[in-house]
């Protein structure tokens, strides 16, 4: 019986021209021998399994090969070529440094380096893992690094080049191997499938290549995986099984789920997807990584970003025709937040649904201000956009019954003697980010009575400063339990009503801040406890009057703080303080 030798060693590369995904590196290198300008040192870096070791084993074959081709490759027939393919070269000579990274071992190579080479021009010297070696063993490598003899070349490879010390990176020459894409890995693992006689569907090669994550080795590792797995015959469905990867379409349908504002079937999909053995956070993940493909298709120019396989991308710019922009930068942005919160929720199912809830409630912007039968506070968006704006996203903007323009001392003519304006909240609010409706999930059946005509009955009952602030008082003692500063000041904080519109008056430009974090928030909570829809918030910042100003000595004002605090006198005399 045959001894089975693994793919990613039985289809190494030999030539520059087989070396996948590195085309800058290889022409570099062969310029450099054609030129006779070879380096005395140099370091390949990157991640794993993109070819650091196997470019370094071809640049020492080449350079030593006795009948070079015309296009700057070993021949593979000379003495020189068969000693390196039989393991037996004395010319070149391989040390792994995570296991040999003692002084002692690195005064060994030094040793070695005074030998001329035997048969060859060159004697190499690849290090492999180079950044494991100590501090010492660094040290004593420096002066034989930096002048070498003539026929001696070293070759240093590592993950991990922010490890190796800067005195070893200035005496040698620098490359960076970049991660194989999902396409050249496809194309390696086409090669080898044919001269293999392994069956396959395009797609599940394109699918190894993505789960690969840019290293050809693991691709070709899980190739072999694979292909004992199904008996050479890959398909997708056999590949999503054995590599336990979650099928696009769950993606593709949860989407849709969302954009029908369908929260049974979302839940249920979900569900399935638990029982399948997929984990929370790995879900999170991928919806992610869907939504922020959908985005990029939205857009020829960015399409080239889509990281799918290429039977997936006309599914993605179909979806992608059917959301809005807006909608997948609000879901991005919740996702975000609930992946960050995950793992310290106590119940992370729950953590999930709740988001899967949102997104459906989100829905596209224009069928939520078409509908308006939805009260759910997370899907009111408050944005600076104007309606022109809005229209160039095709975000469908409602005719507004009063344009409410936010400025800090009335609607239509601001009193700068009243009040000091903020500039960054005069941006008129479209009237489609005012409070809309889809259908409710907390309180639908009492709702769907008020309905009529498809159309939701808009609260206006009137209000005064007392209930006001009474609904200030009931949302600190909610809401604002742990914020101390923003809590007192918002109750310190005085109200002035002209219309429909309420000035809270602060005294610093730091209170209004933290007011605007929380500003959509409490904008819903005191609506829904003042029965009003059209209540508009507008942070402002209080007019002193500083007219006066007096001057006070130096006198005066230890006398003040001796009025304030007898303790200043006794510190004063103690320390021999003077008043100037």
């Amino acid at each position: 019986m045959e001894n089975f030798v693994v793919s990613a060693r039985k289809y190494r590369p030999i030539t520059f021209d087989t070396v996948v995904g590195q085309p800058a590196i290889t022409t570099t290198l062969k310029n450099a021998i054609a030129n006779k300008q070879l380096a005395q040192a140099f370091l390949f870096t990157g991640p794993r399994g993109v070819g650091k070791t196997t470019t370094a084993r071809i640049l020492s074959k080449t350079i030593n090969c006795l009948n070079l081709t015309d296009t700057i490759e070993p021949c593979n027939q000379c003495e020189n070529c068969e000693a390196f393919a039989e393991g037996r070269s004395l010319n070149i000579y391989e040390l792994d440094a995570a296991s040999n990274n003692s002084v002692e071992d690195i005064r060994g190579l030094v040793e070695q380096v005074r030998y001329a080479p035997q048969g060859g021009k060159y004697k190499i010297y690849i290090i492999d893992e180079v950044h494991m070696l100590s501090n010492s063993a660094f040290n004593a490598f420096l002066k034989t690094l930096e002048e070498p003899p003539s026929y001696a070349i070293f070759i240093l490879a590592t993950t991990e080049k922010h490890k190796v010390i800067p005195t070893i990176l200035s005496r040698c020459q620098i490359f960076d191997f970049a991660r194989i894409t999902a396409k050249d890995a496809a194309a390696q693992l086409k090669y080898i499938a044919d001269k293999e006689g392994v069956k396959y569907e395009p797609a599940s090669l394109d699918l190894i290549g993505l789960k690969a994550d840019g290293a050809m080795r693991d691709a070709l590792s899980l190739f072999d995986q694979l292909v004992s797995f199904t008996g050479k015959n890959l398909t997708y469905k056999s590949v999503i099984e054995n590599l336990h990867i979650l099928d696009y379409d769950y993606y593709f349908r949860l989407t849709t789920h969302f954009l029908q504002h369908d929260t049974v079937h979302a839940l249920l999909l979900f569900d399935e997807i638990l029982r399948l053995g997929f984990d929370g956070q790995h879900f999170l993940s991928g919806l992610s990584s869907h939504l922020r493909d959908l985005l990029v298709s939205k857009d020829a120019a960015t399409a080239d970003l889509l990281q799918v396989t290429p039977s997936l991308i006309d599914q993605y710019k179909h979806q992608a025709s059917m959301v809005e922009v807006m909608y997948l930068l609000k879901a991005l942005d919740l996702l975000a937040k609930t992946e960050a919160t995950y793992k310290q929720s106590q119940n992370q199912r729950l953590t999930i649904e709740l988001t899967l809830l949102k997104l459906c409630a989100y829905g596209n912007q224009n069928e939520v201000a078409e509908k308006k039968n939805f009260d759910f506070q997370d899907s009111i968006v408050n944005l600076p956009f104007s309606n022109k704006d809005a229209q160039k996203i095709n975000l469908s903007v409602a005719k507004p019954t009063v344009e409410p323009v936010l400025t800090t001392a009335g609607v239509n003519e601001p009193n700068p003697s009243d009040s000091k304006p903020l500039e960054e909240i005069k941006t008129p609010i479209p009237a489609r980010y005012k409070k809309v409706g889809i259908k409710s999930l907390l309180h639908s059946e009492e709702k769907s009575n008020a309905v009529s005509l498809g159309q939701q009955e808009v609260r206006k009952k009137s209000f005064d400063e007392k209930g006001v602030k009474d609904a200030i008082i009931k949302y600190c003692q909610l809401h604002l339990v742990n914020k101390d500063a923003i809590r007192v000041a918002l109750q310190q904080a005085k109200v002035t009503i002209v219309q429909h519109q309420v000035n809270v008056e602060f005294s610093n430009q730091g209170n209004i801040l933290g007011f605007q974090e929380i500003h959509q928030h409490f904008t819903d909570i005191a609506r829904s406890i003042l029965e009003n829809d059209e209540i508009i918030f507008v942070p402002v910042l209080a007019n002193f009057d500083n007219s006066v100003k007096l001057t006070y000595t130096a006198q005066q004002r230890y006398e003040h703080m001796l009025r304030t605090n007898a303790s200043v006198g006794k510190l004063r005399q103690r320390l021999e303080l003077d008043l100037e």
